[in-house]
């Protein structure tokens, strides 16, 4: 079976399997929608469902990019032939049940997997004779696969990799283990690379003379692939930056955007709380003016980075009017002195206290994640962004960033893919078992080359996304990757602990650090779950609804 004609098998197949996908869809909306709009109670209905279909609908859209990708050269042709392989397998594995749950097209779906192309196609592209003509190629050519990046960003790549590989590197097992801070030395390098300042135009003192999110994307993913929370320290400045951007007064952007620029103050953001996560319309956090400014009350969760950081982005409510819900909330910078520890307490000069404790986690470490309390806490009224313009508007300002730190998180995760990847690889080829080195077995080398698949599938995805962004669109093209990419490094770490073996649960191997980081992915930055649910899916339904109407 040559390249064209697997190529052309799979164009076709992909275009079947969506097909199929858009019917399902059509189907939900039917159910889930009330004229225009998403009715999340209907939508509820069908929940299950409904998550496997964003994540279906999210690999497909990978499969496509990756398609594309073959454009390049003969590596890339095999991995984009070999991820549209594992694609169109798991669609004939998921459409049938998808159609049995909404009784909708399962016969159309049950022949699409008894299809004998399909069938054909699948042996031939995922079994382990492709895996090792395809990693026999990379090893020829040397190369994983090209980026498919211009001058710029390749120069970005390597100056962000030899950092991580560097600096980040040898500190990376010490800070996991001791779950110490990032060193300051560190985060000093990274204000001269200019890490802080790549979402931040040129006028407030930042690196962005357009929107540029392929190059935060770059920067991410080389500084994840060092350690995963290395490649988190620009993902909060960039979170605070796009909603002062967003919402904020010219003398606000003026006073606080080049701070943030520079690195001269680090923030934290405060939206999280113990019983309200991603329901971030029912937060009880309040801000009531008093002379002068605000004062606030209640308890924040899971804020990374709060004890280091001196300025905390709290979103909270300022109207009483609880039925206004998310449209009742505001932004509030709350300034605060450095603290190294695992805990912290603040008095606040013109009154309140603001305390901090650690959450121990297993893994992620480096920032620490604390549950933060404000008691009558004094922040400055020139500190809500917008002024009184922004009151009633924190939420609209913070998804602004969101979508940013949901792409930067798809990139963290592609980060650490790729880390797995290279140090199982190398792994599996210094490993002898039972004579030969590991990396000669059928199973070794499957799982090696599905996993180098899957990893460019995730960042081609990614970077798509940026493109996207770049343009103003994009933010559920955001979410969809974070989506996957984040389901993907959970599955890729698992498997290069496997290739370790016994090694690979010794902490003494990075893999071990790898697996326990990847876990967090999927739930901060919007649990796996929401993103499907309230993000993916309606926009999707939302989509054909308006199609059809043309």
């Amino acid at each position: 079976m040559n390249q064209e004609k697997q190529f052309a098998d799979g164009t076709a197949l992909l275009a079947k399997g969506g097909s199929l996908l858009e019917g399902l869809l059509k189907k939900l909306a039917e159910t889930a929608m009330i004229g225009s709009r998403v009715d999340n109670a209907r939508l509820d209905e069908h929940q299950v469902v409904a998550y496997r279909i964003a994540v279906l609908y999210s690999q497909w859209q990978a499969a496509k990019v990756m398609l594309e990708y073959t454009r390049i050269g003969e590596v890339e042709t095999a991995l984009g032939i070999g991820f549209c392989g594992l694609t169109v397998q798991t669609m004939r594995e998921q459409l049938s049940y998808c159609a049995l749950q909404l009784n909708h097209s399962v016969d159309a779906c049950n022949q699409f997997f008894m299809d004998a192309t399909g069938q054909e196609f699948v042996q031939q592209t995922t079994g382990s004779a492709f895996a090792r003509e395809t990693l026999a190629l990379m090893e020829r050519l040397q190369t994983d696969g090209s980026y498919d990046l211009g001058e710029e960003h390749s120069l970005m790549v390597e100056m962000f990799r030899s950092f991580a590989e560097n600096k980040v590197k040898p500190v990376a097992e010490e800070i996991h283990r001791k779950d110490l801070l990032i060193p300051e030395e560190l985060i000093e390098e990274a204000k001269r690379m200019d890490c802080f300042g790549l979402s931040i135009p040129v006028k407030y003192g930042g690196f962005q003379e357009e929107p540029d999110n392929i190059g935060i994307a770059v920067v991410t993913e080389e500084l994840s692939r060092g350690a995963l929370i290395i490649g988190s320290l620009i993902t909060r400045p960039d979170i605070l930056s796009k909603a002062i951007l967003k919402g904020g007064t010219e003398e606000q952007k003026n006073h606080w955007l080049p701070q943030l620029a520079s690195g001269e103050s680090l923030c934290a953001v405060a939206v999280t709380e113990p019983n309200f996560g991603s329901d971030v319309a029912g937060i009880t956090t309040t801000a009531k003016p008093v002379d002068n400014g605000w004062v606030i009350n209640g308890v924040k969760t899971w804020c990374t980075f709060a004890g280091r950081a001196n300025l905390l982005m709290v979103l909270c409510r300022t109207e009483e009017d609880l039925n206004l819900k998310h449209k009742g909330l505001s932004i509030l910078i709350a300034e605060k002195p450095v603290d190294l520890g695992h805990d912290f307490e603040h008095t606040h000069p013109q009154g309140g206290k603001i305390s901090g404790r650690a959450i121990g986690t297993i893994g992620y470490r480096g920032m620490h994640s604390y549950e933060i309390s404000f008691e009558n806490y004094f922040v400055p009224a020139e500190n809500l962004i917008g002024l009184e313009e922004g009151r009633g508007k924190g939420f609209y300002m913070q998804m602004a960033g969101f979508s940013g730190g949901r792409l930067q998180t798809a990139a963290r995760a592609v980060g650490l893919m790729q880390a797995a990847y290279e140090a199982s690889k190398q792994y599996a080829k210094d490993r002898e078992i039972f004579g030969q080195p590991l990396y000669e077995y059928a199973i070794s080398q499957t799982k090696i080359a599905h996993i180098a698949m899957t990893v460019q599938a995730c960042r081609q995805l990614t970077l798509k996304a940026a493109k996207l962004m770049n343009a103003g669109e994009g933010q559920m093209e955001a979410s969809m990757i974070k989506l996957f990419a984040c389901r993907q490094a959970e599955w890729i770490t698992r498997e290069a602990l496997q290739l370790h073996g016994g090694m690979g649960y010794a902490e003494e191997y990075a893999v071990s650090r790898y697996f326990q980081d990847a876990r967090v992915l999927s739930i901060f930055e919007g649990a796996e779950e929401v993103l499907a649910l309230r993000v993916v899916i309606p926009a999707l339904l939302k989509e054909i609804s308006t199609r059809d109407a043309v």
